[in-house]
């Protein structure tokens, strides 16, 4: 096993984006008329998860210096 491959290691800040992008794909099925209050609380705290999470990576996102 390479020692990239080692469970526990710290990810780069490309690979996170990479997963995080990967994620955001996820195929979930979701009924409005079967929702409850919970199910929607959940989705609008989810919504605003990736929001906060999507904002921080861009404020730490430089662009290269010429």
């Amino acid at each position: 096993m390479a020692s990239r491959d080692k469970k526990g290691r710290i990810m780069t800040k490309t690979e996170k984006i990479k997963e995080l992008m990967s994620m955001k794909n996820e195929d979930v099925e979701f009924s409005g008329a079967l929702a409850d209050a919970d199910d929607v609380e959940a989705i609008r705290r989810s919504e605003a998860a990736d929001e906060r999470q999507l904002r921080k990576m861009d404020d730490g996102w430089t662009s290269p210096k010429p």
